[in-house]
């Protein structure tokens, strides 16, 4: 286990990172020195992303809400499954069959990028976490191999489309 950014569990340079972003602009992603060891590796269409995907998701998980209700609050929040569920939808209503090739361009290849991503915007004051939220929320969730399959992409884009056809 290495040291890092006020924890026991630390990512060294080189090390992949993801992360959530709400709508940011460039000038608002992490600073290098606030995060810069979880962040050097992800380009900022991987922030951009994780924080469309998380508006995405609490839409799933909570129904639609106002545009001035925001993510962070309460009653908006997701946990670190639900959110890797909310980007894998995400990532296939935006790219089809290009999703895994997208997500790995920007160096995110397992669920745990994503919850290394959340953790540095929380680190850098860009996200909010409960006393819950942890880290390893977002290990393991699923295999990027299978969930990001040809016949699973096309399975979901199948479902997509029944969804919106019968509204």
């Amino acid at each position: 286990m290495r040291r890092g950014l006020g924890g026991a569990i630390g990512f060294a340079p080189g090390d992949r990172a993801s992360i959530l972003v709400m709508s940011m602009t460039p000038s608002e992603f992490p600073a290098p020195d606030a995060a810069e060891a979880w962040t050097r590796s992800y380009p900022p269409e991987a922030f951009a992303f994780v924080s469309d995907g998380l508006g995405h998701t609490a839409s799933l998980v909570h129904g639609d809400a106002p545009p001035y209700v925001p993510i962070t609050d309460e009653g908006r929040h997701v946990d670190g499954r639900q959110l890797c569920e909310g980007l894998r939808d995400f990532a296939i209503r935006r790219f089809g069959l290009l999703a895994p090739a997208v997500l790995g361009h920007w160096n995110i290849h397992r669920t745990d990028d994503f919850g290394r991503i959340v953790f540095a915007m929380i680190a850098d004051d860009k996200l909010k976490k409960t006393d819950e939220d942890r880290l390893e929320d977002f290990f393991g969730v699923y295999e990027f191999a299978t969930a990001f399959s040809d016949r699973a992409i096309t399975e979901a884009i199948t479902a997509i489309r029944d969804e919106e056809r019968d509204g």
